[in-house]
């Protein structure tokens, strides 16, 4: 005996209250107006949620910075204290009159600055002539070429320590009579060649279309040009994101510069914030109010950074990731 198969209806009625027509659901016994009410309470419950999470992670993400804040206007006497505060007791201005003064922090941001500045134009120049090697030119190994530049990213940083002080080393860049030249040198120059920005740029060159570079090759225009006066500024937002994001690496860089370096006075702002400037001499107790107000000082530059070229960034970034 065949199955006969089952079938569900859904009848409608329609009922007359105070004049309007409500339209109900036989099935449920729910109207459309009961229907919409409990989605909108969904959303609700959904926008509640999902926002409450998002202030969660955003509280965890500033509080450390409120906690720098706070300790660079404390004490050392309250910082160090077994119960802690989330507002200094007394407000010590001072703090930051005393790194100003003893942090010589006019030393440290001169090698800072020149090491950022040149570390990102020749990064910048690295990575668009790559970019456009890669992305237009035709030569023999050109994928293979780029595929072995890509695995190089899976290898960690630290495996190359060893190598690049021995190649700087070779030049006499670091050791004894160094001078402040050589650390610029032995500073900028491993790191003048990014892979990461290489591909980043490629990406966005490759959204170029064909057609652009034909039509200049039929007028007479080389690539030399092409790249300049046509791929690079429709790259600019990416462009950006790197000047960016290299210039803000340069400056938080602190394990290589205090290795290629000889002498304090050649050594960058964040291999400032762990000198002796900030030791009491007397006790051999560090002055984390005198550190933390330092800090805060090397922070705010890079935050009014990001602040006013954040939408670079994204946008740079954003249009790497999308295939024309």
């Amino acid at each position: 005996m065949a199955k006969q198969a089952s079938k569900t209806y859904i009848d409608f009625a329609s009922t007359s209250v105070n004049g309007d027509i409500v339209l109900s659901l036989e099935e449920s016994g729910r109207t459309t107006e009961a229907i919409h009410r409990g989605e909108k309470i969904s959303r609700g419950i959904t926008t509640f949620l999902t926002y409450l999470f998002i202030l969660i992670l955003a509280l965890a993400m500033i509080f450390p910075f409120y906690w720098m804040l706070i300790t660079s206007l404390k004490q050392n006497d309250e910082i160090l204290a077994t119960t802690q505060t989330f507002f200094p007791r007394i407000v010590m201005w001072s703090n930051y009159v005393h790194v100003l003064q003893v942090f010589r922090f006019g030393t440290y941001m001169r090698n800072t600055i020149v090491v950022a500045i040149f570390s990102t134009i020749g990064t910048l120049l690295t990575t668009i002539l790559a970019a456009f090697a890669f992305a237009r030119l035709k030569f023999a190994g050109r994928d293979a070429v780029f595929a072995i530049f890509l695995m190089t990213m899976m290898i960690p940083g630290e495996m190359m320590v060893i190598s690049n002080y021995i190649t700087v080393a070779s030049f006499g860049w670091v050791g004894e009579g160094q001078t402040l030249t050589d650390a610029y040198l032995a500073e900028i120059v491993p790191f003048i060649v990014s892979v990461f920005y290489i591909y980043l740029l490629r990406q966005n060159f490759k959204q170029i279309p064909n057609e652009l570079y034909l039509a200049a090759k039929v007028d007479g225009k080389s690539d030399w040009s092409f790249l300049w006066k046509v791929m690079v500024p429709l790259a600019a937002p990416t462009l950006i994101s790197i000047t960016i994001l290299k210039f803000m690496g340069t400056w938080n860089a602190y394990i290589w510069p205090n290795l290629v370096t000889t002498n304090s006075d050649y050594r960058l702002i964040s291999n400032g914030l762990r000198g002796s400037a900030f030791v009491d001499v007397d006790s051999g107790v560090t002055e984390y109010g005198y550190q933390m107000a330092a800090t805060v000082l090397v922070t705010v530059p890079l935050f009014l950074l990001f602040v006013f070229f954040r939408k670079y960034i994204m946008r740079g970034v954003g249009r790497a990731g999308i295939k024309g």
